[in-house]
């Protein structure tokens, strides 16, 4: 599937914004630039190529979601028409500018709807960019792409199933994190903190509400007995083990 857009904000936090038509401020250079934006986007789909060559700075960088990094020759290389049997369309949902004399710094969220193959799936991202007046004219000089991630649909497992999982694991020395199951919720956390609702994504596959870069792996042994689980944030695995109880 075609990769579209989005953007990390790694960006300046400069002083309150300027000319946001989102926070109720009329700003004739913010409007033509969220203009040019909303251009931008509507060449994505159709792989238009001219529309981008004329906004990119000489020396413009594009990173996209997935952290690659492409100068202007690269980023417009790539981009082409969404592949047969995908269609779809991006708009802009928030926007605001920062304006520092001919330099602007942009944020905005982006929905994507897109109809693959007869499945519509609906994506948001974040953007951040550098613009900046040369001769009179915009030019863009950086973006940078983030896909905005989400939580998975939770699904029902027997309760036999959920309280599989209550115990105490160890993550080395005083590492501790402790799952109950009160006959409704499974609820996880370490001692002394406020323990957070678990999700189940999968079966051995819980998640937290509102931190869906994490993902919590169970581990069994031959005999289909919970021995500890996974944290796994990036592909990066921190390694809880279940604490046996005495003479089990």
């Amino acid at each position: 599937m075609k990769v579209l857009f989005a953007m990390i904000a790694m960006v300046f936090l400069l002083s309150p914004v300027m000319g946001s038509a989102d926070r109720g401020h009329a700003d004739p250079t913010s409007d033509l630039l969220r203009a040019k934006d909303q251009a931008l986007l509507d060449a994505i789909a159709p792989g238009d190529r001219k529309a981008w060559d004329d906004a990119l700075a000489a020396n413009a960088v594009y990173v996209d979601e997935n952290g690659v990094v492409m100068n202007r020759a690269e980023f417009l290389k790539q981009l082409e028409p969404l592949p047969a049997g995908a269609s779809g369309s991006l708009r802009i949902a928030s926007y605001s500018a920062n304006f520092s004399g001919d330099l602007a710094t942009v944020i905005h969220t982006d929905d994507e709807q897109e109809n693959y193959h007869g499945q519509m799936l609906h994506a948001q991202y974040l953007m951040t960019e550098t613009w900046r007046r040369d001769a009179g004219d915009w030019k863009l000089y950086m973006v940078h792409a983030y896909a905005v991630l989400k939580d998975p649909p939770p699904m029902d497992l027997p309760a036999q199933s959920l309280a599989e999982y209550a115990g105490r694991y160890s993550g080395g020395g005083d590492l501790v994190y402790i799952i109950e199951w009160d006959g409704r919720q499974l609820k996880g956390g370490r001692p002394g903190k406020a323990a957070s609702p678990l999700q189940v994504e999968i079966r051995d596959v819980l998640f937290v509400s509102g931190q869906p870069r994490v993902r919590k792996i169970f581990q069994r042994n031959g005999s289909g007995r919970i021995t500890g689980f996974v944290d796994r944030r990036e592909g990066e695995d921190l390694v809880w083990r279940r604490e046996m109880k005495s003479g089990s």
